[in-house]
């Protein structure tokens, strides 16, 4: 038996993860929306880290949608994505080399 529906929210901070990751849509926050409900609904989703429920894309099976589940709301917030793999669009390498340069800027 799938999970029952709930309503999707989007991030901007996905919404920037996705136009980097999948594609440089205008606003890409109905597409991810679309992708998240379909695989919610097909069952693809597990448990995460704190508290977080990682949702498999149905299409690209190595992009993982990083949520928040307020299930009495019936709310599935969609906080961040990532993908899995070095065969990734963006490989896991070049994202973390960005990370170490913000790390940098941040220090006084």
């Amino acid at each position: 038996m799938p999970p029952p529906g709930v309503l999707i929210g989007v991030t901007d901070h996905a919404v920037e993860r996705y136009r980097q990751r999948v594609a440089g849509r205008l606003d890409p926050r109905t597409e991810i929306a679309t992708r998240v409900s379909q695989a919610w609904a097909a069952g693809s989703s597990e448990p995460g880290e704190r508290g977080t429920v990682l949702v498999r894309d149905l299409r690209t099976r190595d992009l993982i949608f990083v949520c928040r589940h307020d299930a009495p709301r019936g709310e599935l917030v969609v906080v961040t994505l990532w993908e899995e793999g070095e065969e990734a669009q963006v490989p896991k390498r070049f994202t973390d080399a960005l990370r170490r340069d913000d790390e940098h800027r941040r220090d006084p």
